[in-house]
């Protein structure tokens, strides 16, 4: 006689149970799945975009930079040479380098200077701030356009002599060919670079906003003068702003090429040759994209080496509020 086997109802019950949480736990996973799929179309056209246009034309110059290319002839694999050239032989490399390393050092510095005090003016209530906000924004938004370089080639220099040395003519001074002097040249692009402040004028005064007014109240209760309200309150509580603003002024100014190209072409002298500018002479116009390539990687680890230097040494300097101290 056959014996029947009895199973508990308790370990059934688990059976059962542990069969519905498969398969809830296996519609959930397929759901996530076709949540990402959609997810992922939508991305889809950055994404192309991306892969297309950004990385692997990156990917592309970093093999010509090891390569002899020309545009119109098969890539030739030279090695290091594009390097040893660019470091060792080539007189006007290191002249781009010297001009770029002036430009970033005085025009980064004054831009950000001068955008902190204007914030600092129209932080206050006054009348037609929205209309000053905008007046001041209006120099960076046509600031790398090619309207504004020509304009500034007219007021330094051009046909007649110049806006600036017609007032300076006015005022009895003498002529000064500002364009033309390897001395006076790249100042000039620096103080267009002061007048294009704009941009972190705007992260400045949104910093500031963020500031409490009670600090400013206690501080003036106890004595304290303008100099040590904006040393001791605004300053610090400034840092991650100004953090932010020298990391984003010192890498455009790394890649500053418009100005230089239109305002001077960087003449006289290659004393505003800029880095950029010199890529672009090799790369487009005598056509050595494998130089132009070197040179570029080469760029890059510059930006990120200084990169890294400002952020490794913002933990001297940054002081951030929510965290108790400093960074």
């Amino acid at each position: 006689m056959a014996q029947t086997r009895i199973v508990p109802v308790g370990k059934a019950g688990k059976g059962a149970e542990a069969q519905v949480l498969s398969r809830r736990k296996a519609r959930k996973g397929q759901r996530e799945r076709q949540e990402n799929l959609i997810g992922y179309l939508f991305l889809s056209p950055w994404l192309i975009g991306f892969f297309l246009f950004t990385l692997l034309p990156i990917l592309a110059s970093l093999v010509l930079a090891f390569t002899d290319y020309n545009l119109f002839s098969t890539p030739r694999w030279t090695g290091l040479a594009n390097f040893e050239r660019m470091f060792f032989a080539d007189r006007r490399y290191w002249r781009s380098v010297k001009a770029t390393f002036q430009y970033v050092l005085t025009a980064v510095p004054l831009r950000l200077v001068v955008a902190l005090g204007i914030a600092m003016l129209l932080n206050r209530g006054r009348r037609f701030i929205s209309l000053y906000r905008a007046a001041y924004y209006a120099p960076s938004i046509v600031g790398g356009s090619v309207a504004v370089a020509v304009m500034w080639r007219q007021v330094w220099g051009g046909q007649n002599q110049g806006l600036v040395n017609y007032v300076l003519q006015a005022l009895g001074l003498p002529y000064v060919n500002w364009l033309a002097n390897p001395a006076t040249a790249i100042w000039t692009l620096v103080i267009l670079a002061a007048w294009q402040f704009g941009s972190p004028m705007l992260i400045f005064l949104a910093g500031l906003k963020q500031i409490p007014i009670e600090y400013y109240e206690a501080a003036s209760i106890d004595g304290a003068g303008a100099w040590a309200r904006f040393s001791s309150i605004t300053l610090p509580l400034l840092t991650p702003v100004i953090l932010f603003n020298l990391v984003m002024q010192m890498i455009s100014g790394f890649l500053v090429f418009t100005q230089a190209y239109l305002v001077t072409g960087g003449r006289p002298l290659d004393s505003t040759l800029f880095y950029a500018l010199y890529l672009y002479l090799r790369a487009f116009e005598v056509h050595e994209m494998g130089y132009g390539s070197a040179m570029a990687w080469v760029l890059l680890l510059i930006i990120a080496f200084f990169t890294a230097l400002v952020f490794r040494s913002s933990t001297g300097w940054v002081y951030y509020e929510s965290a108790g101290g400093r960074a």
